[in-house]
């Protein structure tokens, strides 16, 4: 199993990344969008662009930036882009769809950045009410 890899297809792109952001879905998979605007919010998967090279792609220990606490971690352990599969992951609000196009609130991405797969949030299957984090991931601005 290790070393061997995988197809991932980008599904989309990130046109606009602001406080409000624009993601702009190919059209062979916007069918794929049917019923998604019953929802609130998404997650959105997408690749760190920025961050993909053999060099970040090879960190295994990093400090996480967004936290006062300056301790180090494992990348498993943190939000880093910087990993050996560059992958995001982000909840967003969906405000409406136009289209082929999500307007989303609260989507920490570049502009650019290729989507890789979007979910509908399930509060039954992603909130955690008993969840522990460590003491430092509790201070600093959001992820």
């Amino acid at each position: 199993m290790a070393g061997e890899t995988f197809r991932v297809v980008p599904i989309g792109v990130v046109e606009h990344a602001d406080e409000t952001a624009r993601i702009r879905i190919f059209p062979e998979f916007c069918d794929g969008l049917y019923k998604l605007g019953e929802f609130s919010h998404v997650v959105v998967l997408y690749w760190f662009h920025k961050r993909d090279s053999e060099k970040e792609r090879d960190v295994l220990r990093v400090v996480p930036k967004r936290h006062l606490a300056k301790q180090e971690v494992g990348v498993f352990a943190s939000r880093s882009p910087s990993r050996p599969n560059p992958i995001g992951l982000c909840v967003a609000r969906l405000v409406k769809i136009e289209g082929c196009v999500l307007v989303v609130d609260g989507l920490d991405v570049f502009e650019g950045s290729p989507v890789v797969d979007i979910k509908p949030y399930l509060p039954r299957a992603d909130f955690v009410s008993d969840a522990k984090v460590p003491e430092w991931t509790s201070h600093g601005q959001a992820t």
